[in-house]
């Protein structure tokens, strides 16, 4: 007994260690087998993974499979990671390589955007959750009007609060081309979000 409660403060003590570990030492671990570190990293990251994906594919169950692909991929390449990003601009990078891949092969987009899962963040009130949800759903409504690569881009910026050069990085082209998208994106959600009433964050 004592020497499996012994066991059991070691790995708690790597895990702790894990969780005060910056991503790209957590890849580096990885990339040796650390089993505790790839635990933390997904925990780190998987929701922010999944609803990048989900927003691309808009189909829950494809969105998790895609998910789990994406930190496969991580536990298999780690050693590839060459720090020229952030790891979460990596991971991103990854996840829309795999959610184009499977919206090429299921070739059609037109799925209501009701599918669409909203994680509420804990400590909400009622009145609160149903008030945000409310906004979302009109903005979601919204977003989903505007052309593949000005959703692409609301999403990468906004959603997941990514700079433009690192916006650049995840879909593969040159900043000014992420700045005129990011132009045209915002006028035009601006003027969708205002037909459905929503002046605030039309502002």
């Amino acid at each position: 007994m004592p020497k499996v409660v012994a066991i059991n403060a070691a790995a708690q003590r790597d895990l702790i260690a894990a969780q005060a570990t910056s991503d790209e030492a957590l890849l580096q671990r990885i990339a040796e087998g650390g089993r505790t570190a790839m635990h933390t990293l997904y925990s780190r990251h998987h929701v922010r993974v999944y609803r990048f994906v989900l927003r691309m594919v808009r189909d829950t169950t494809t969105a998790e499979d895609l998910t789990s692909q994406v930190f496969l991929d991580v536990w298999r390449t780690a050693s590839q990671f060459q720090g020229r990003s952030q790891v979460s601009t990596w991971l991103l990078s990854i996840a829309r390589f795999k959610a184009l891949t499977a919206l090429r092969q299921r070739r059609h987009e037109d799925i209501d955007q009701e599918e669409m899962l909203e994680i509420a963040d804990e400590g909400e009130t009622p009145e609160a959750c149903l008030d945000r949800s409310t906004t979302s759903a009109i903005l979601r409504a919204c977003v989903a009007k505007l052309s593949p690569a000005h959703r692409e881009i609301i999403n990468i910026v906004y959603y997941h609060e990514k700079s433009v050069e690192e916006a650049g990085l995840i879909i593969g082209i040159p900043q000014s081309t992420v700045k005129t998208r990011m132009f045209y994106a915002r006028k035009q959600l601006a003027d969708l979000l205002k037909v459905a009433g929503v002046e605030s964050l039309a502002a």
